[in-house]
This record gives structure tokens, C-alpha cells and sequence, in this order.
């Protein structure tokens, strides 16, 4: 599948296509929206080491880090939680075919940290800065640093259940803990901030009354204008329904590139994001409503349709009659974004 990367020696982000094979990752350019046939390079997994989560980088908190046994480093982004666990559970088996015990255990811890149905961390945070009914911030001290704005990990855990996001503290701190992982909120000093780094999810959040957290700056509602905020109520709000990374044809200049594709409902809209980009922000969207989406055939380019592409094309027209030409990687995923799409035309 798509991933965002950091190349080792050019320390920009890019996407690439990625193969994960027995004993190594593959990963391959996409020009003029088409795979090309060799690899563009590979990552060798025998001695390879996964951190995962990775929070190296702020603004981007879905990271898988890789570490070969030369000591080169790989960071590989996803577009959700889900993804993420999914792509280091796999790598990690790959690293350790031949321990079945180890992978094993990595499918136990997985299977045991989900989130709660019918739960939104988007909702959860929303409420968290509730002026009246939120987390309360408060100065604390810990090891002679003083910090503004901060909350105990144990009264986070309280908020969680009094608020009915969870009915017991195991739950709250797995809630907690994915609030964290999503880079909604923070460690602040030392007590935290170490426990990030245990392997195992319930034991990175410490439900304590002397380890203090913040809301990550990223999460922060930062906007300078009427029309920003206008748009960010009306369009971002949304449930996010499905997301993930597409192949997509600008519909002005007639170029291929992946973006990360974002449907919310109520209201129905569809953004796209650029991945290699810091900022999370869209770089364009639209309202689903009046929009027709149809699969396109694979016998042949069709008509509108620039390069020679991969396939498993779809088209989404709005109702001010502009053409989106967009590309899955497999015809079961295309099938899956279109029956998502059309209950909110």
C-alpha cells in the first residue's frame, strides 16, 4: 500500500508504494499514475528494529520507525491508528519468522487495544475543552519545572468516566493512551514522557496524580480568521467515515499524485490532503451532495483520464459539473470508497 516515507540520505517525505515481502520492504515511484516496474529501493528486515509508536516528529504522530542493523533509519507514516498497528504487526512477524511465540503476542497485545465502539477521539477532545463540562488545566510542578495549562493523568482517567467515555479506569488509560498515540495530547516532565516508551499500550499512560499531560499543539484550534473558522466548522467537523490514500488526477493540470483522502458525514464531505506536507490541512475538498460516483472501466484509458494508468478508476462529479478522476489500489478497495460515497450524495 501508500506510504508517506522520510528518505535516509534526502531527508524530505515522499510516497511510495510499498511491498512487504518475507525479508524485506519494497518500495516503488508512481509516474504519471502507474507503478513503475523495478523498486525505487528496499528496506532489509533481518536485524531490523520497529518502534512503533513512533513520536519523533509532533505533527506527524502515526509514524512506524525502522532501524537496520547498519543503523540506518526509516520513518514510515500512515493515515490511521489502524493502519498503523496493522502494517508494524506484519513487519514485526516478518522480523521474527522465525520466533512464532513473539508473533503471537504482538496479535494478543493488538487484539486487546481497540477503541471503544461508537467512540470518537475527535468528539473526546471537543469535549475535553469544554470551557464549563471539560478537562480542568491547571499549573503543576514537577522536578522544580513549572507548567501552565496541564491535567494529571488521573484526572484525565476520572473525566473519562464521569463523561461515560469508558466504565472502567483499564479502559480510560487504553483511551488515554490512543489520545496520546493520535498526538492529541502530550507527556510533560520525566515520569510521563518515560513511560511513552514501554511496549505495552495500557502501561505508556500512567493513570497517576503526579504525571502530567498538556494538549499537543497540533490539536490546538488556531485560527485567524472568520472564514477560517467558518470553514473548519462547517466542513471539518464531520464524522470521518473513511480514510486512506488514493492516486488522484488534478482536475486543472492533468497530473497523478497520491493524496490522503478524508470522507466525514453530517455534513458529507470529501478532502484530500498532500502527505508529504507538514501542515494538516487539506488541499482541497468538496461537498458531496448533488455528486454522482461511478467505477470506470479497466479495458482502456477513458475519456477525461491523462497517462497510462494503473486501473481501478472511479469518477466523482460534482454538482458544479467538475470531473475527479481518482485511483484505488485494488478493485475491492475502489468498491469499498464508492459504497461509502454514495450514501452522501
Amino acid at each position: 500500500g501508500f506510504l508517506p516515507f522520510q528518505g535516509h540520505i534526502v531527508r524530505n517525505w515522499k510516497v511510495r508504494w510499498f511491498v512487504l515481502l518475507q525479508d524485506k520492504l519494497l518500495y516503488y515511484k508512481i509516474e504519471g499514475g502507474k507503478k513503475e516496474p523495478s523498486p525505487k529501493g528496499r528496506i532489509l528486515l533481518d536485524g531490523c528494529t520497529i518502534i512503533c509508536p513512533c513520536l519523533e516528529y509532533e505533527n506527524r504522530p502515526l509514524l512506524i520507525k525502522l532501524r537496520t542493523k547498519t543503523n540506518t533509519d526509516y520513518f514510515l507514516e500512515c493515515c490511521s491508528r489502524e493502519e498503523r498497528d496493522s502494517w508494524a504487526l506484519d513487519i514485526t512477524g516478518a522480523i521474527h519468522a522465525g520466533h512464532p511465540v513473539q508473533v503471537q503476542e504482538l496479535h494478543r497485545m493488538k487484539n486487546s487495544f481497540k477503541l471503544l465502539e461508537n467512540i470518537s477521539l475527535h468528539n473526546i477532545v471537543e469535549r475535553m475543552y469544554d470551557s464549563s463540562t471539560g478537562i480542568k488545566l491547571t499549573r503543576n510542578l514537577e522536578q522544580g519545572n513549572r507548567y501552565k495549562e496541564t491535567f494529571t493523568g488521573s484526572a484525565l482517567v476520572d473525566w473519562l468516566i464521569s463523561n461515560s467515555f469508558a466504565v472502567s479506569r483499564f479502559e480510560a488509560v487504553t483511551l488515554a493512551s490512543m489520545l496520546m498515540d493520535e498526538n492529541f495530547i502530550r507527556p510533560v516532565g520525566v515520569r510521563s514522557t518515560e513511560a511513552t516508551r514501554s511496549s505495552d499500550p495500557s502501561e505508556k499512560f500512567l493513570d497517576d496524580s503526579t504525571a502530567l499531560y498538556m494538549f499537543a499543539e497540533s490539536s490546538k484550534k488556531n485560527t485567524s480568521s472568520k472564514e477560517e473558522v467558518q470553514f473548519n466548522i462547517s466542513e471539518l467537523s464531520g464524522t470521518i467515515v473513511k480514510q486512506g490514500f488514493l492516486v488522484k488526477q488534478g482536475h486543472k493540470r492533468k497530473n497523478w499524485k497520491v493524496r490522503k483522502f478524508v470522507l466525514r458525514a453530517d455534513p458529507g464531505f470529501l478532502h484530500y490532503y498532500d502527505p508529504t506536507k507538514e501542515e494538516n490541512k487539506p488541499v482541497g475538498g468538496f461537498s458531496l451532495r448533488g455528486c454522482l460516483v461511478s467505477a470506470l472501466e479497466d479495458n482502456g484509458v477513458p475519456a477525461g483520464v491523462k497517462g497510462n494508468v494503473q486501473g481501478n478508476l472511479f469518477k466523482i462529479i460534482t454538482k458544479n459539473d467538475i470531473h475527479y478522476y481518482i485511483q484505488a489500489s485494488s478493485k475491492a478497495e475502489r468498491v469499498q470508497w464508492i459504497e461509502a460515497i454514495k450514501p452522501l450524495t
